[in-house]
């Protein structure tokens, strides 16, 4: 039988070795990012408080930086179409 705390376990160190965001682990896993989410967001803090609270700090971080990865594509879209 499949383990879920495995998976979630599994899930975490690869965001910690990776500094994966959400997609790329949803990627990874070949799950959904609302899986991922909530496996890291619920479900983690009942498996393991201390890599709980790591996890939400790299999550956060991604969070913050959000908006500026999405500024840098939008330039970049249209720097190539030449506008």
């Amino acid at each position: 039988m499949f383990n879920i705390k495995n998976r979630i376990i599994n899930e975490a160190l690869y965001i910690l070795k990776n500094n994966a965001t959400l997609r790329e682990t949803a990627k990874e896993f070949n799950l959904g990012k609302s899986t991922i989410h909530k496996d890291m967001s619920i479900r983690l803090k009942n498996i393991d408080l201390n890599l709980y609270e790591k996890i939400k700090e790299i999550m956060d971080n991604h969070l913050r930086l959000r908006h500026i990865k999405g500024g840098e594509v939008t330039k970049k879209r249209y720097q190539s179409l030449g506008t």
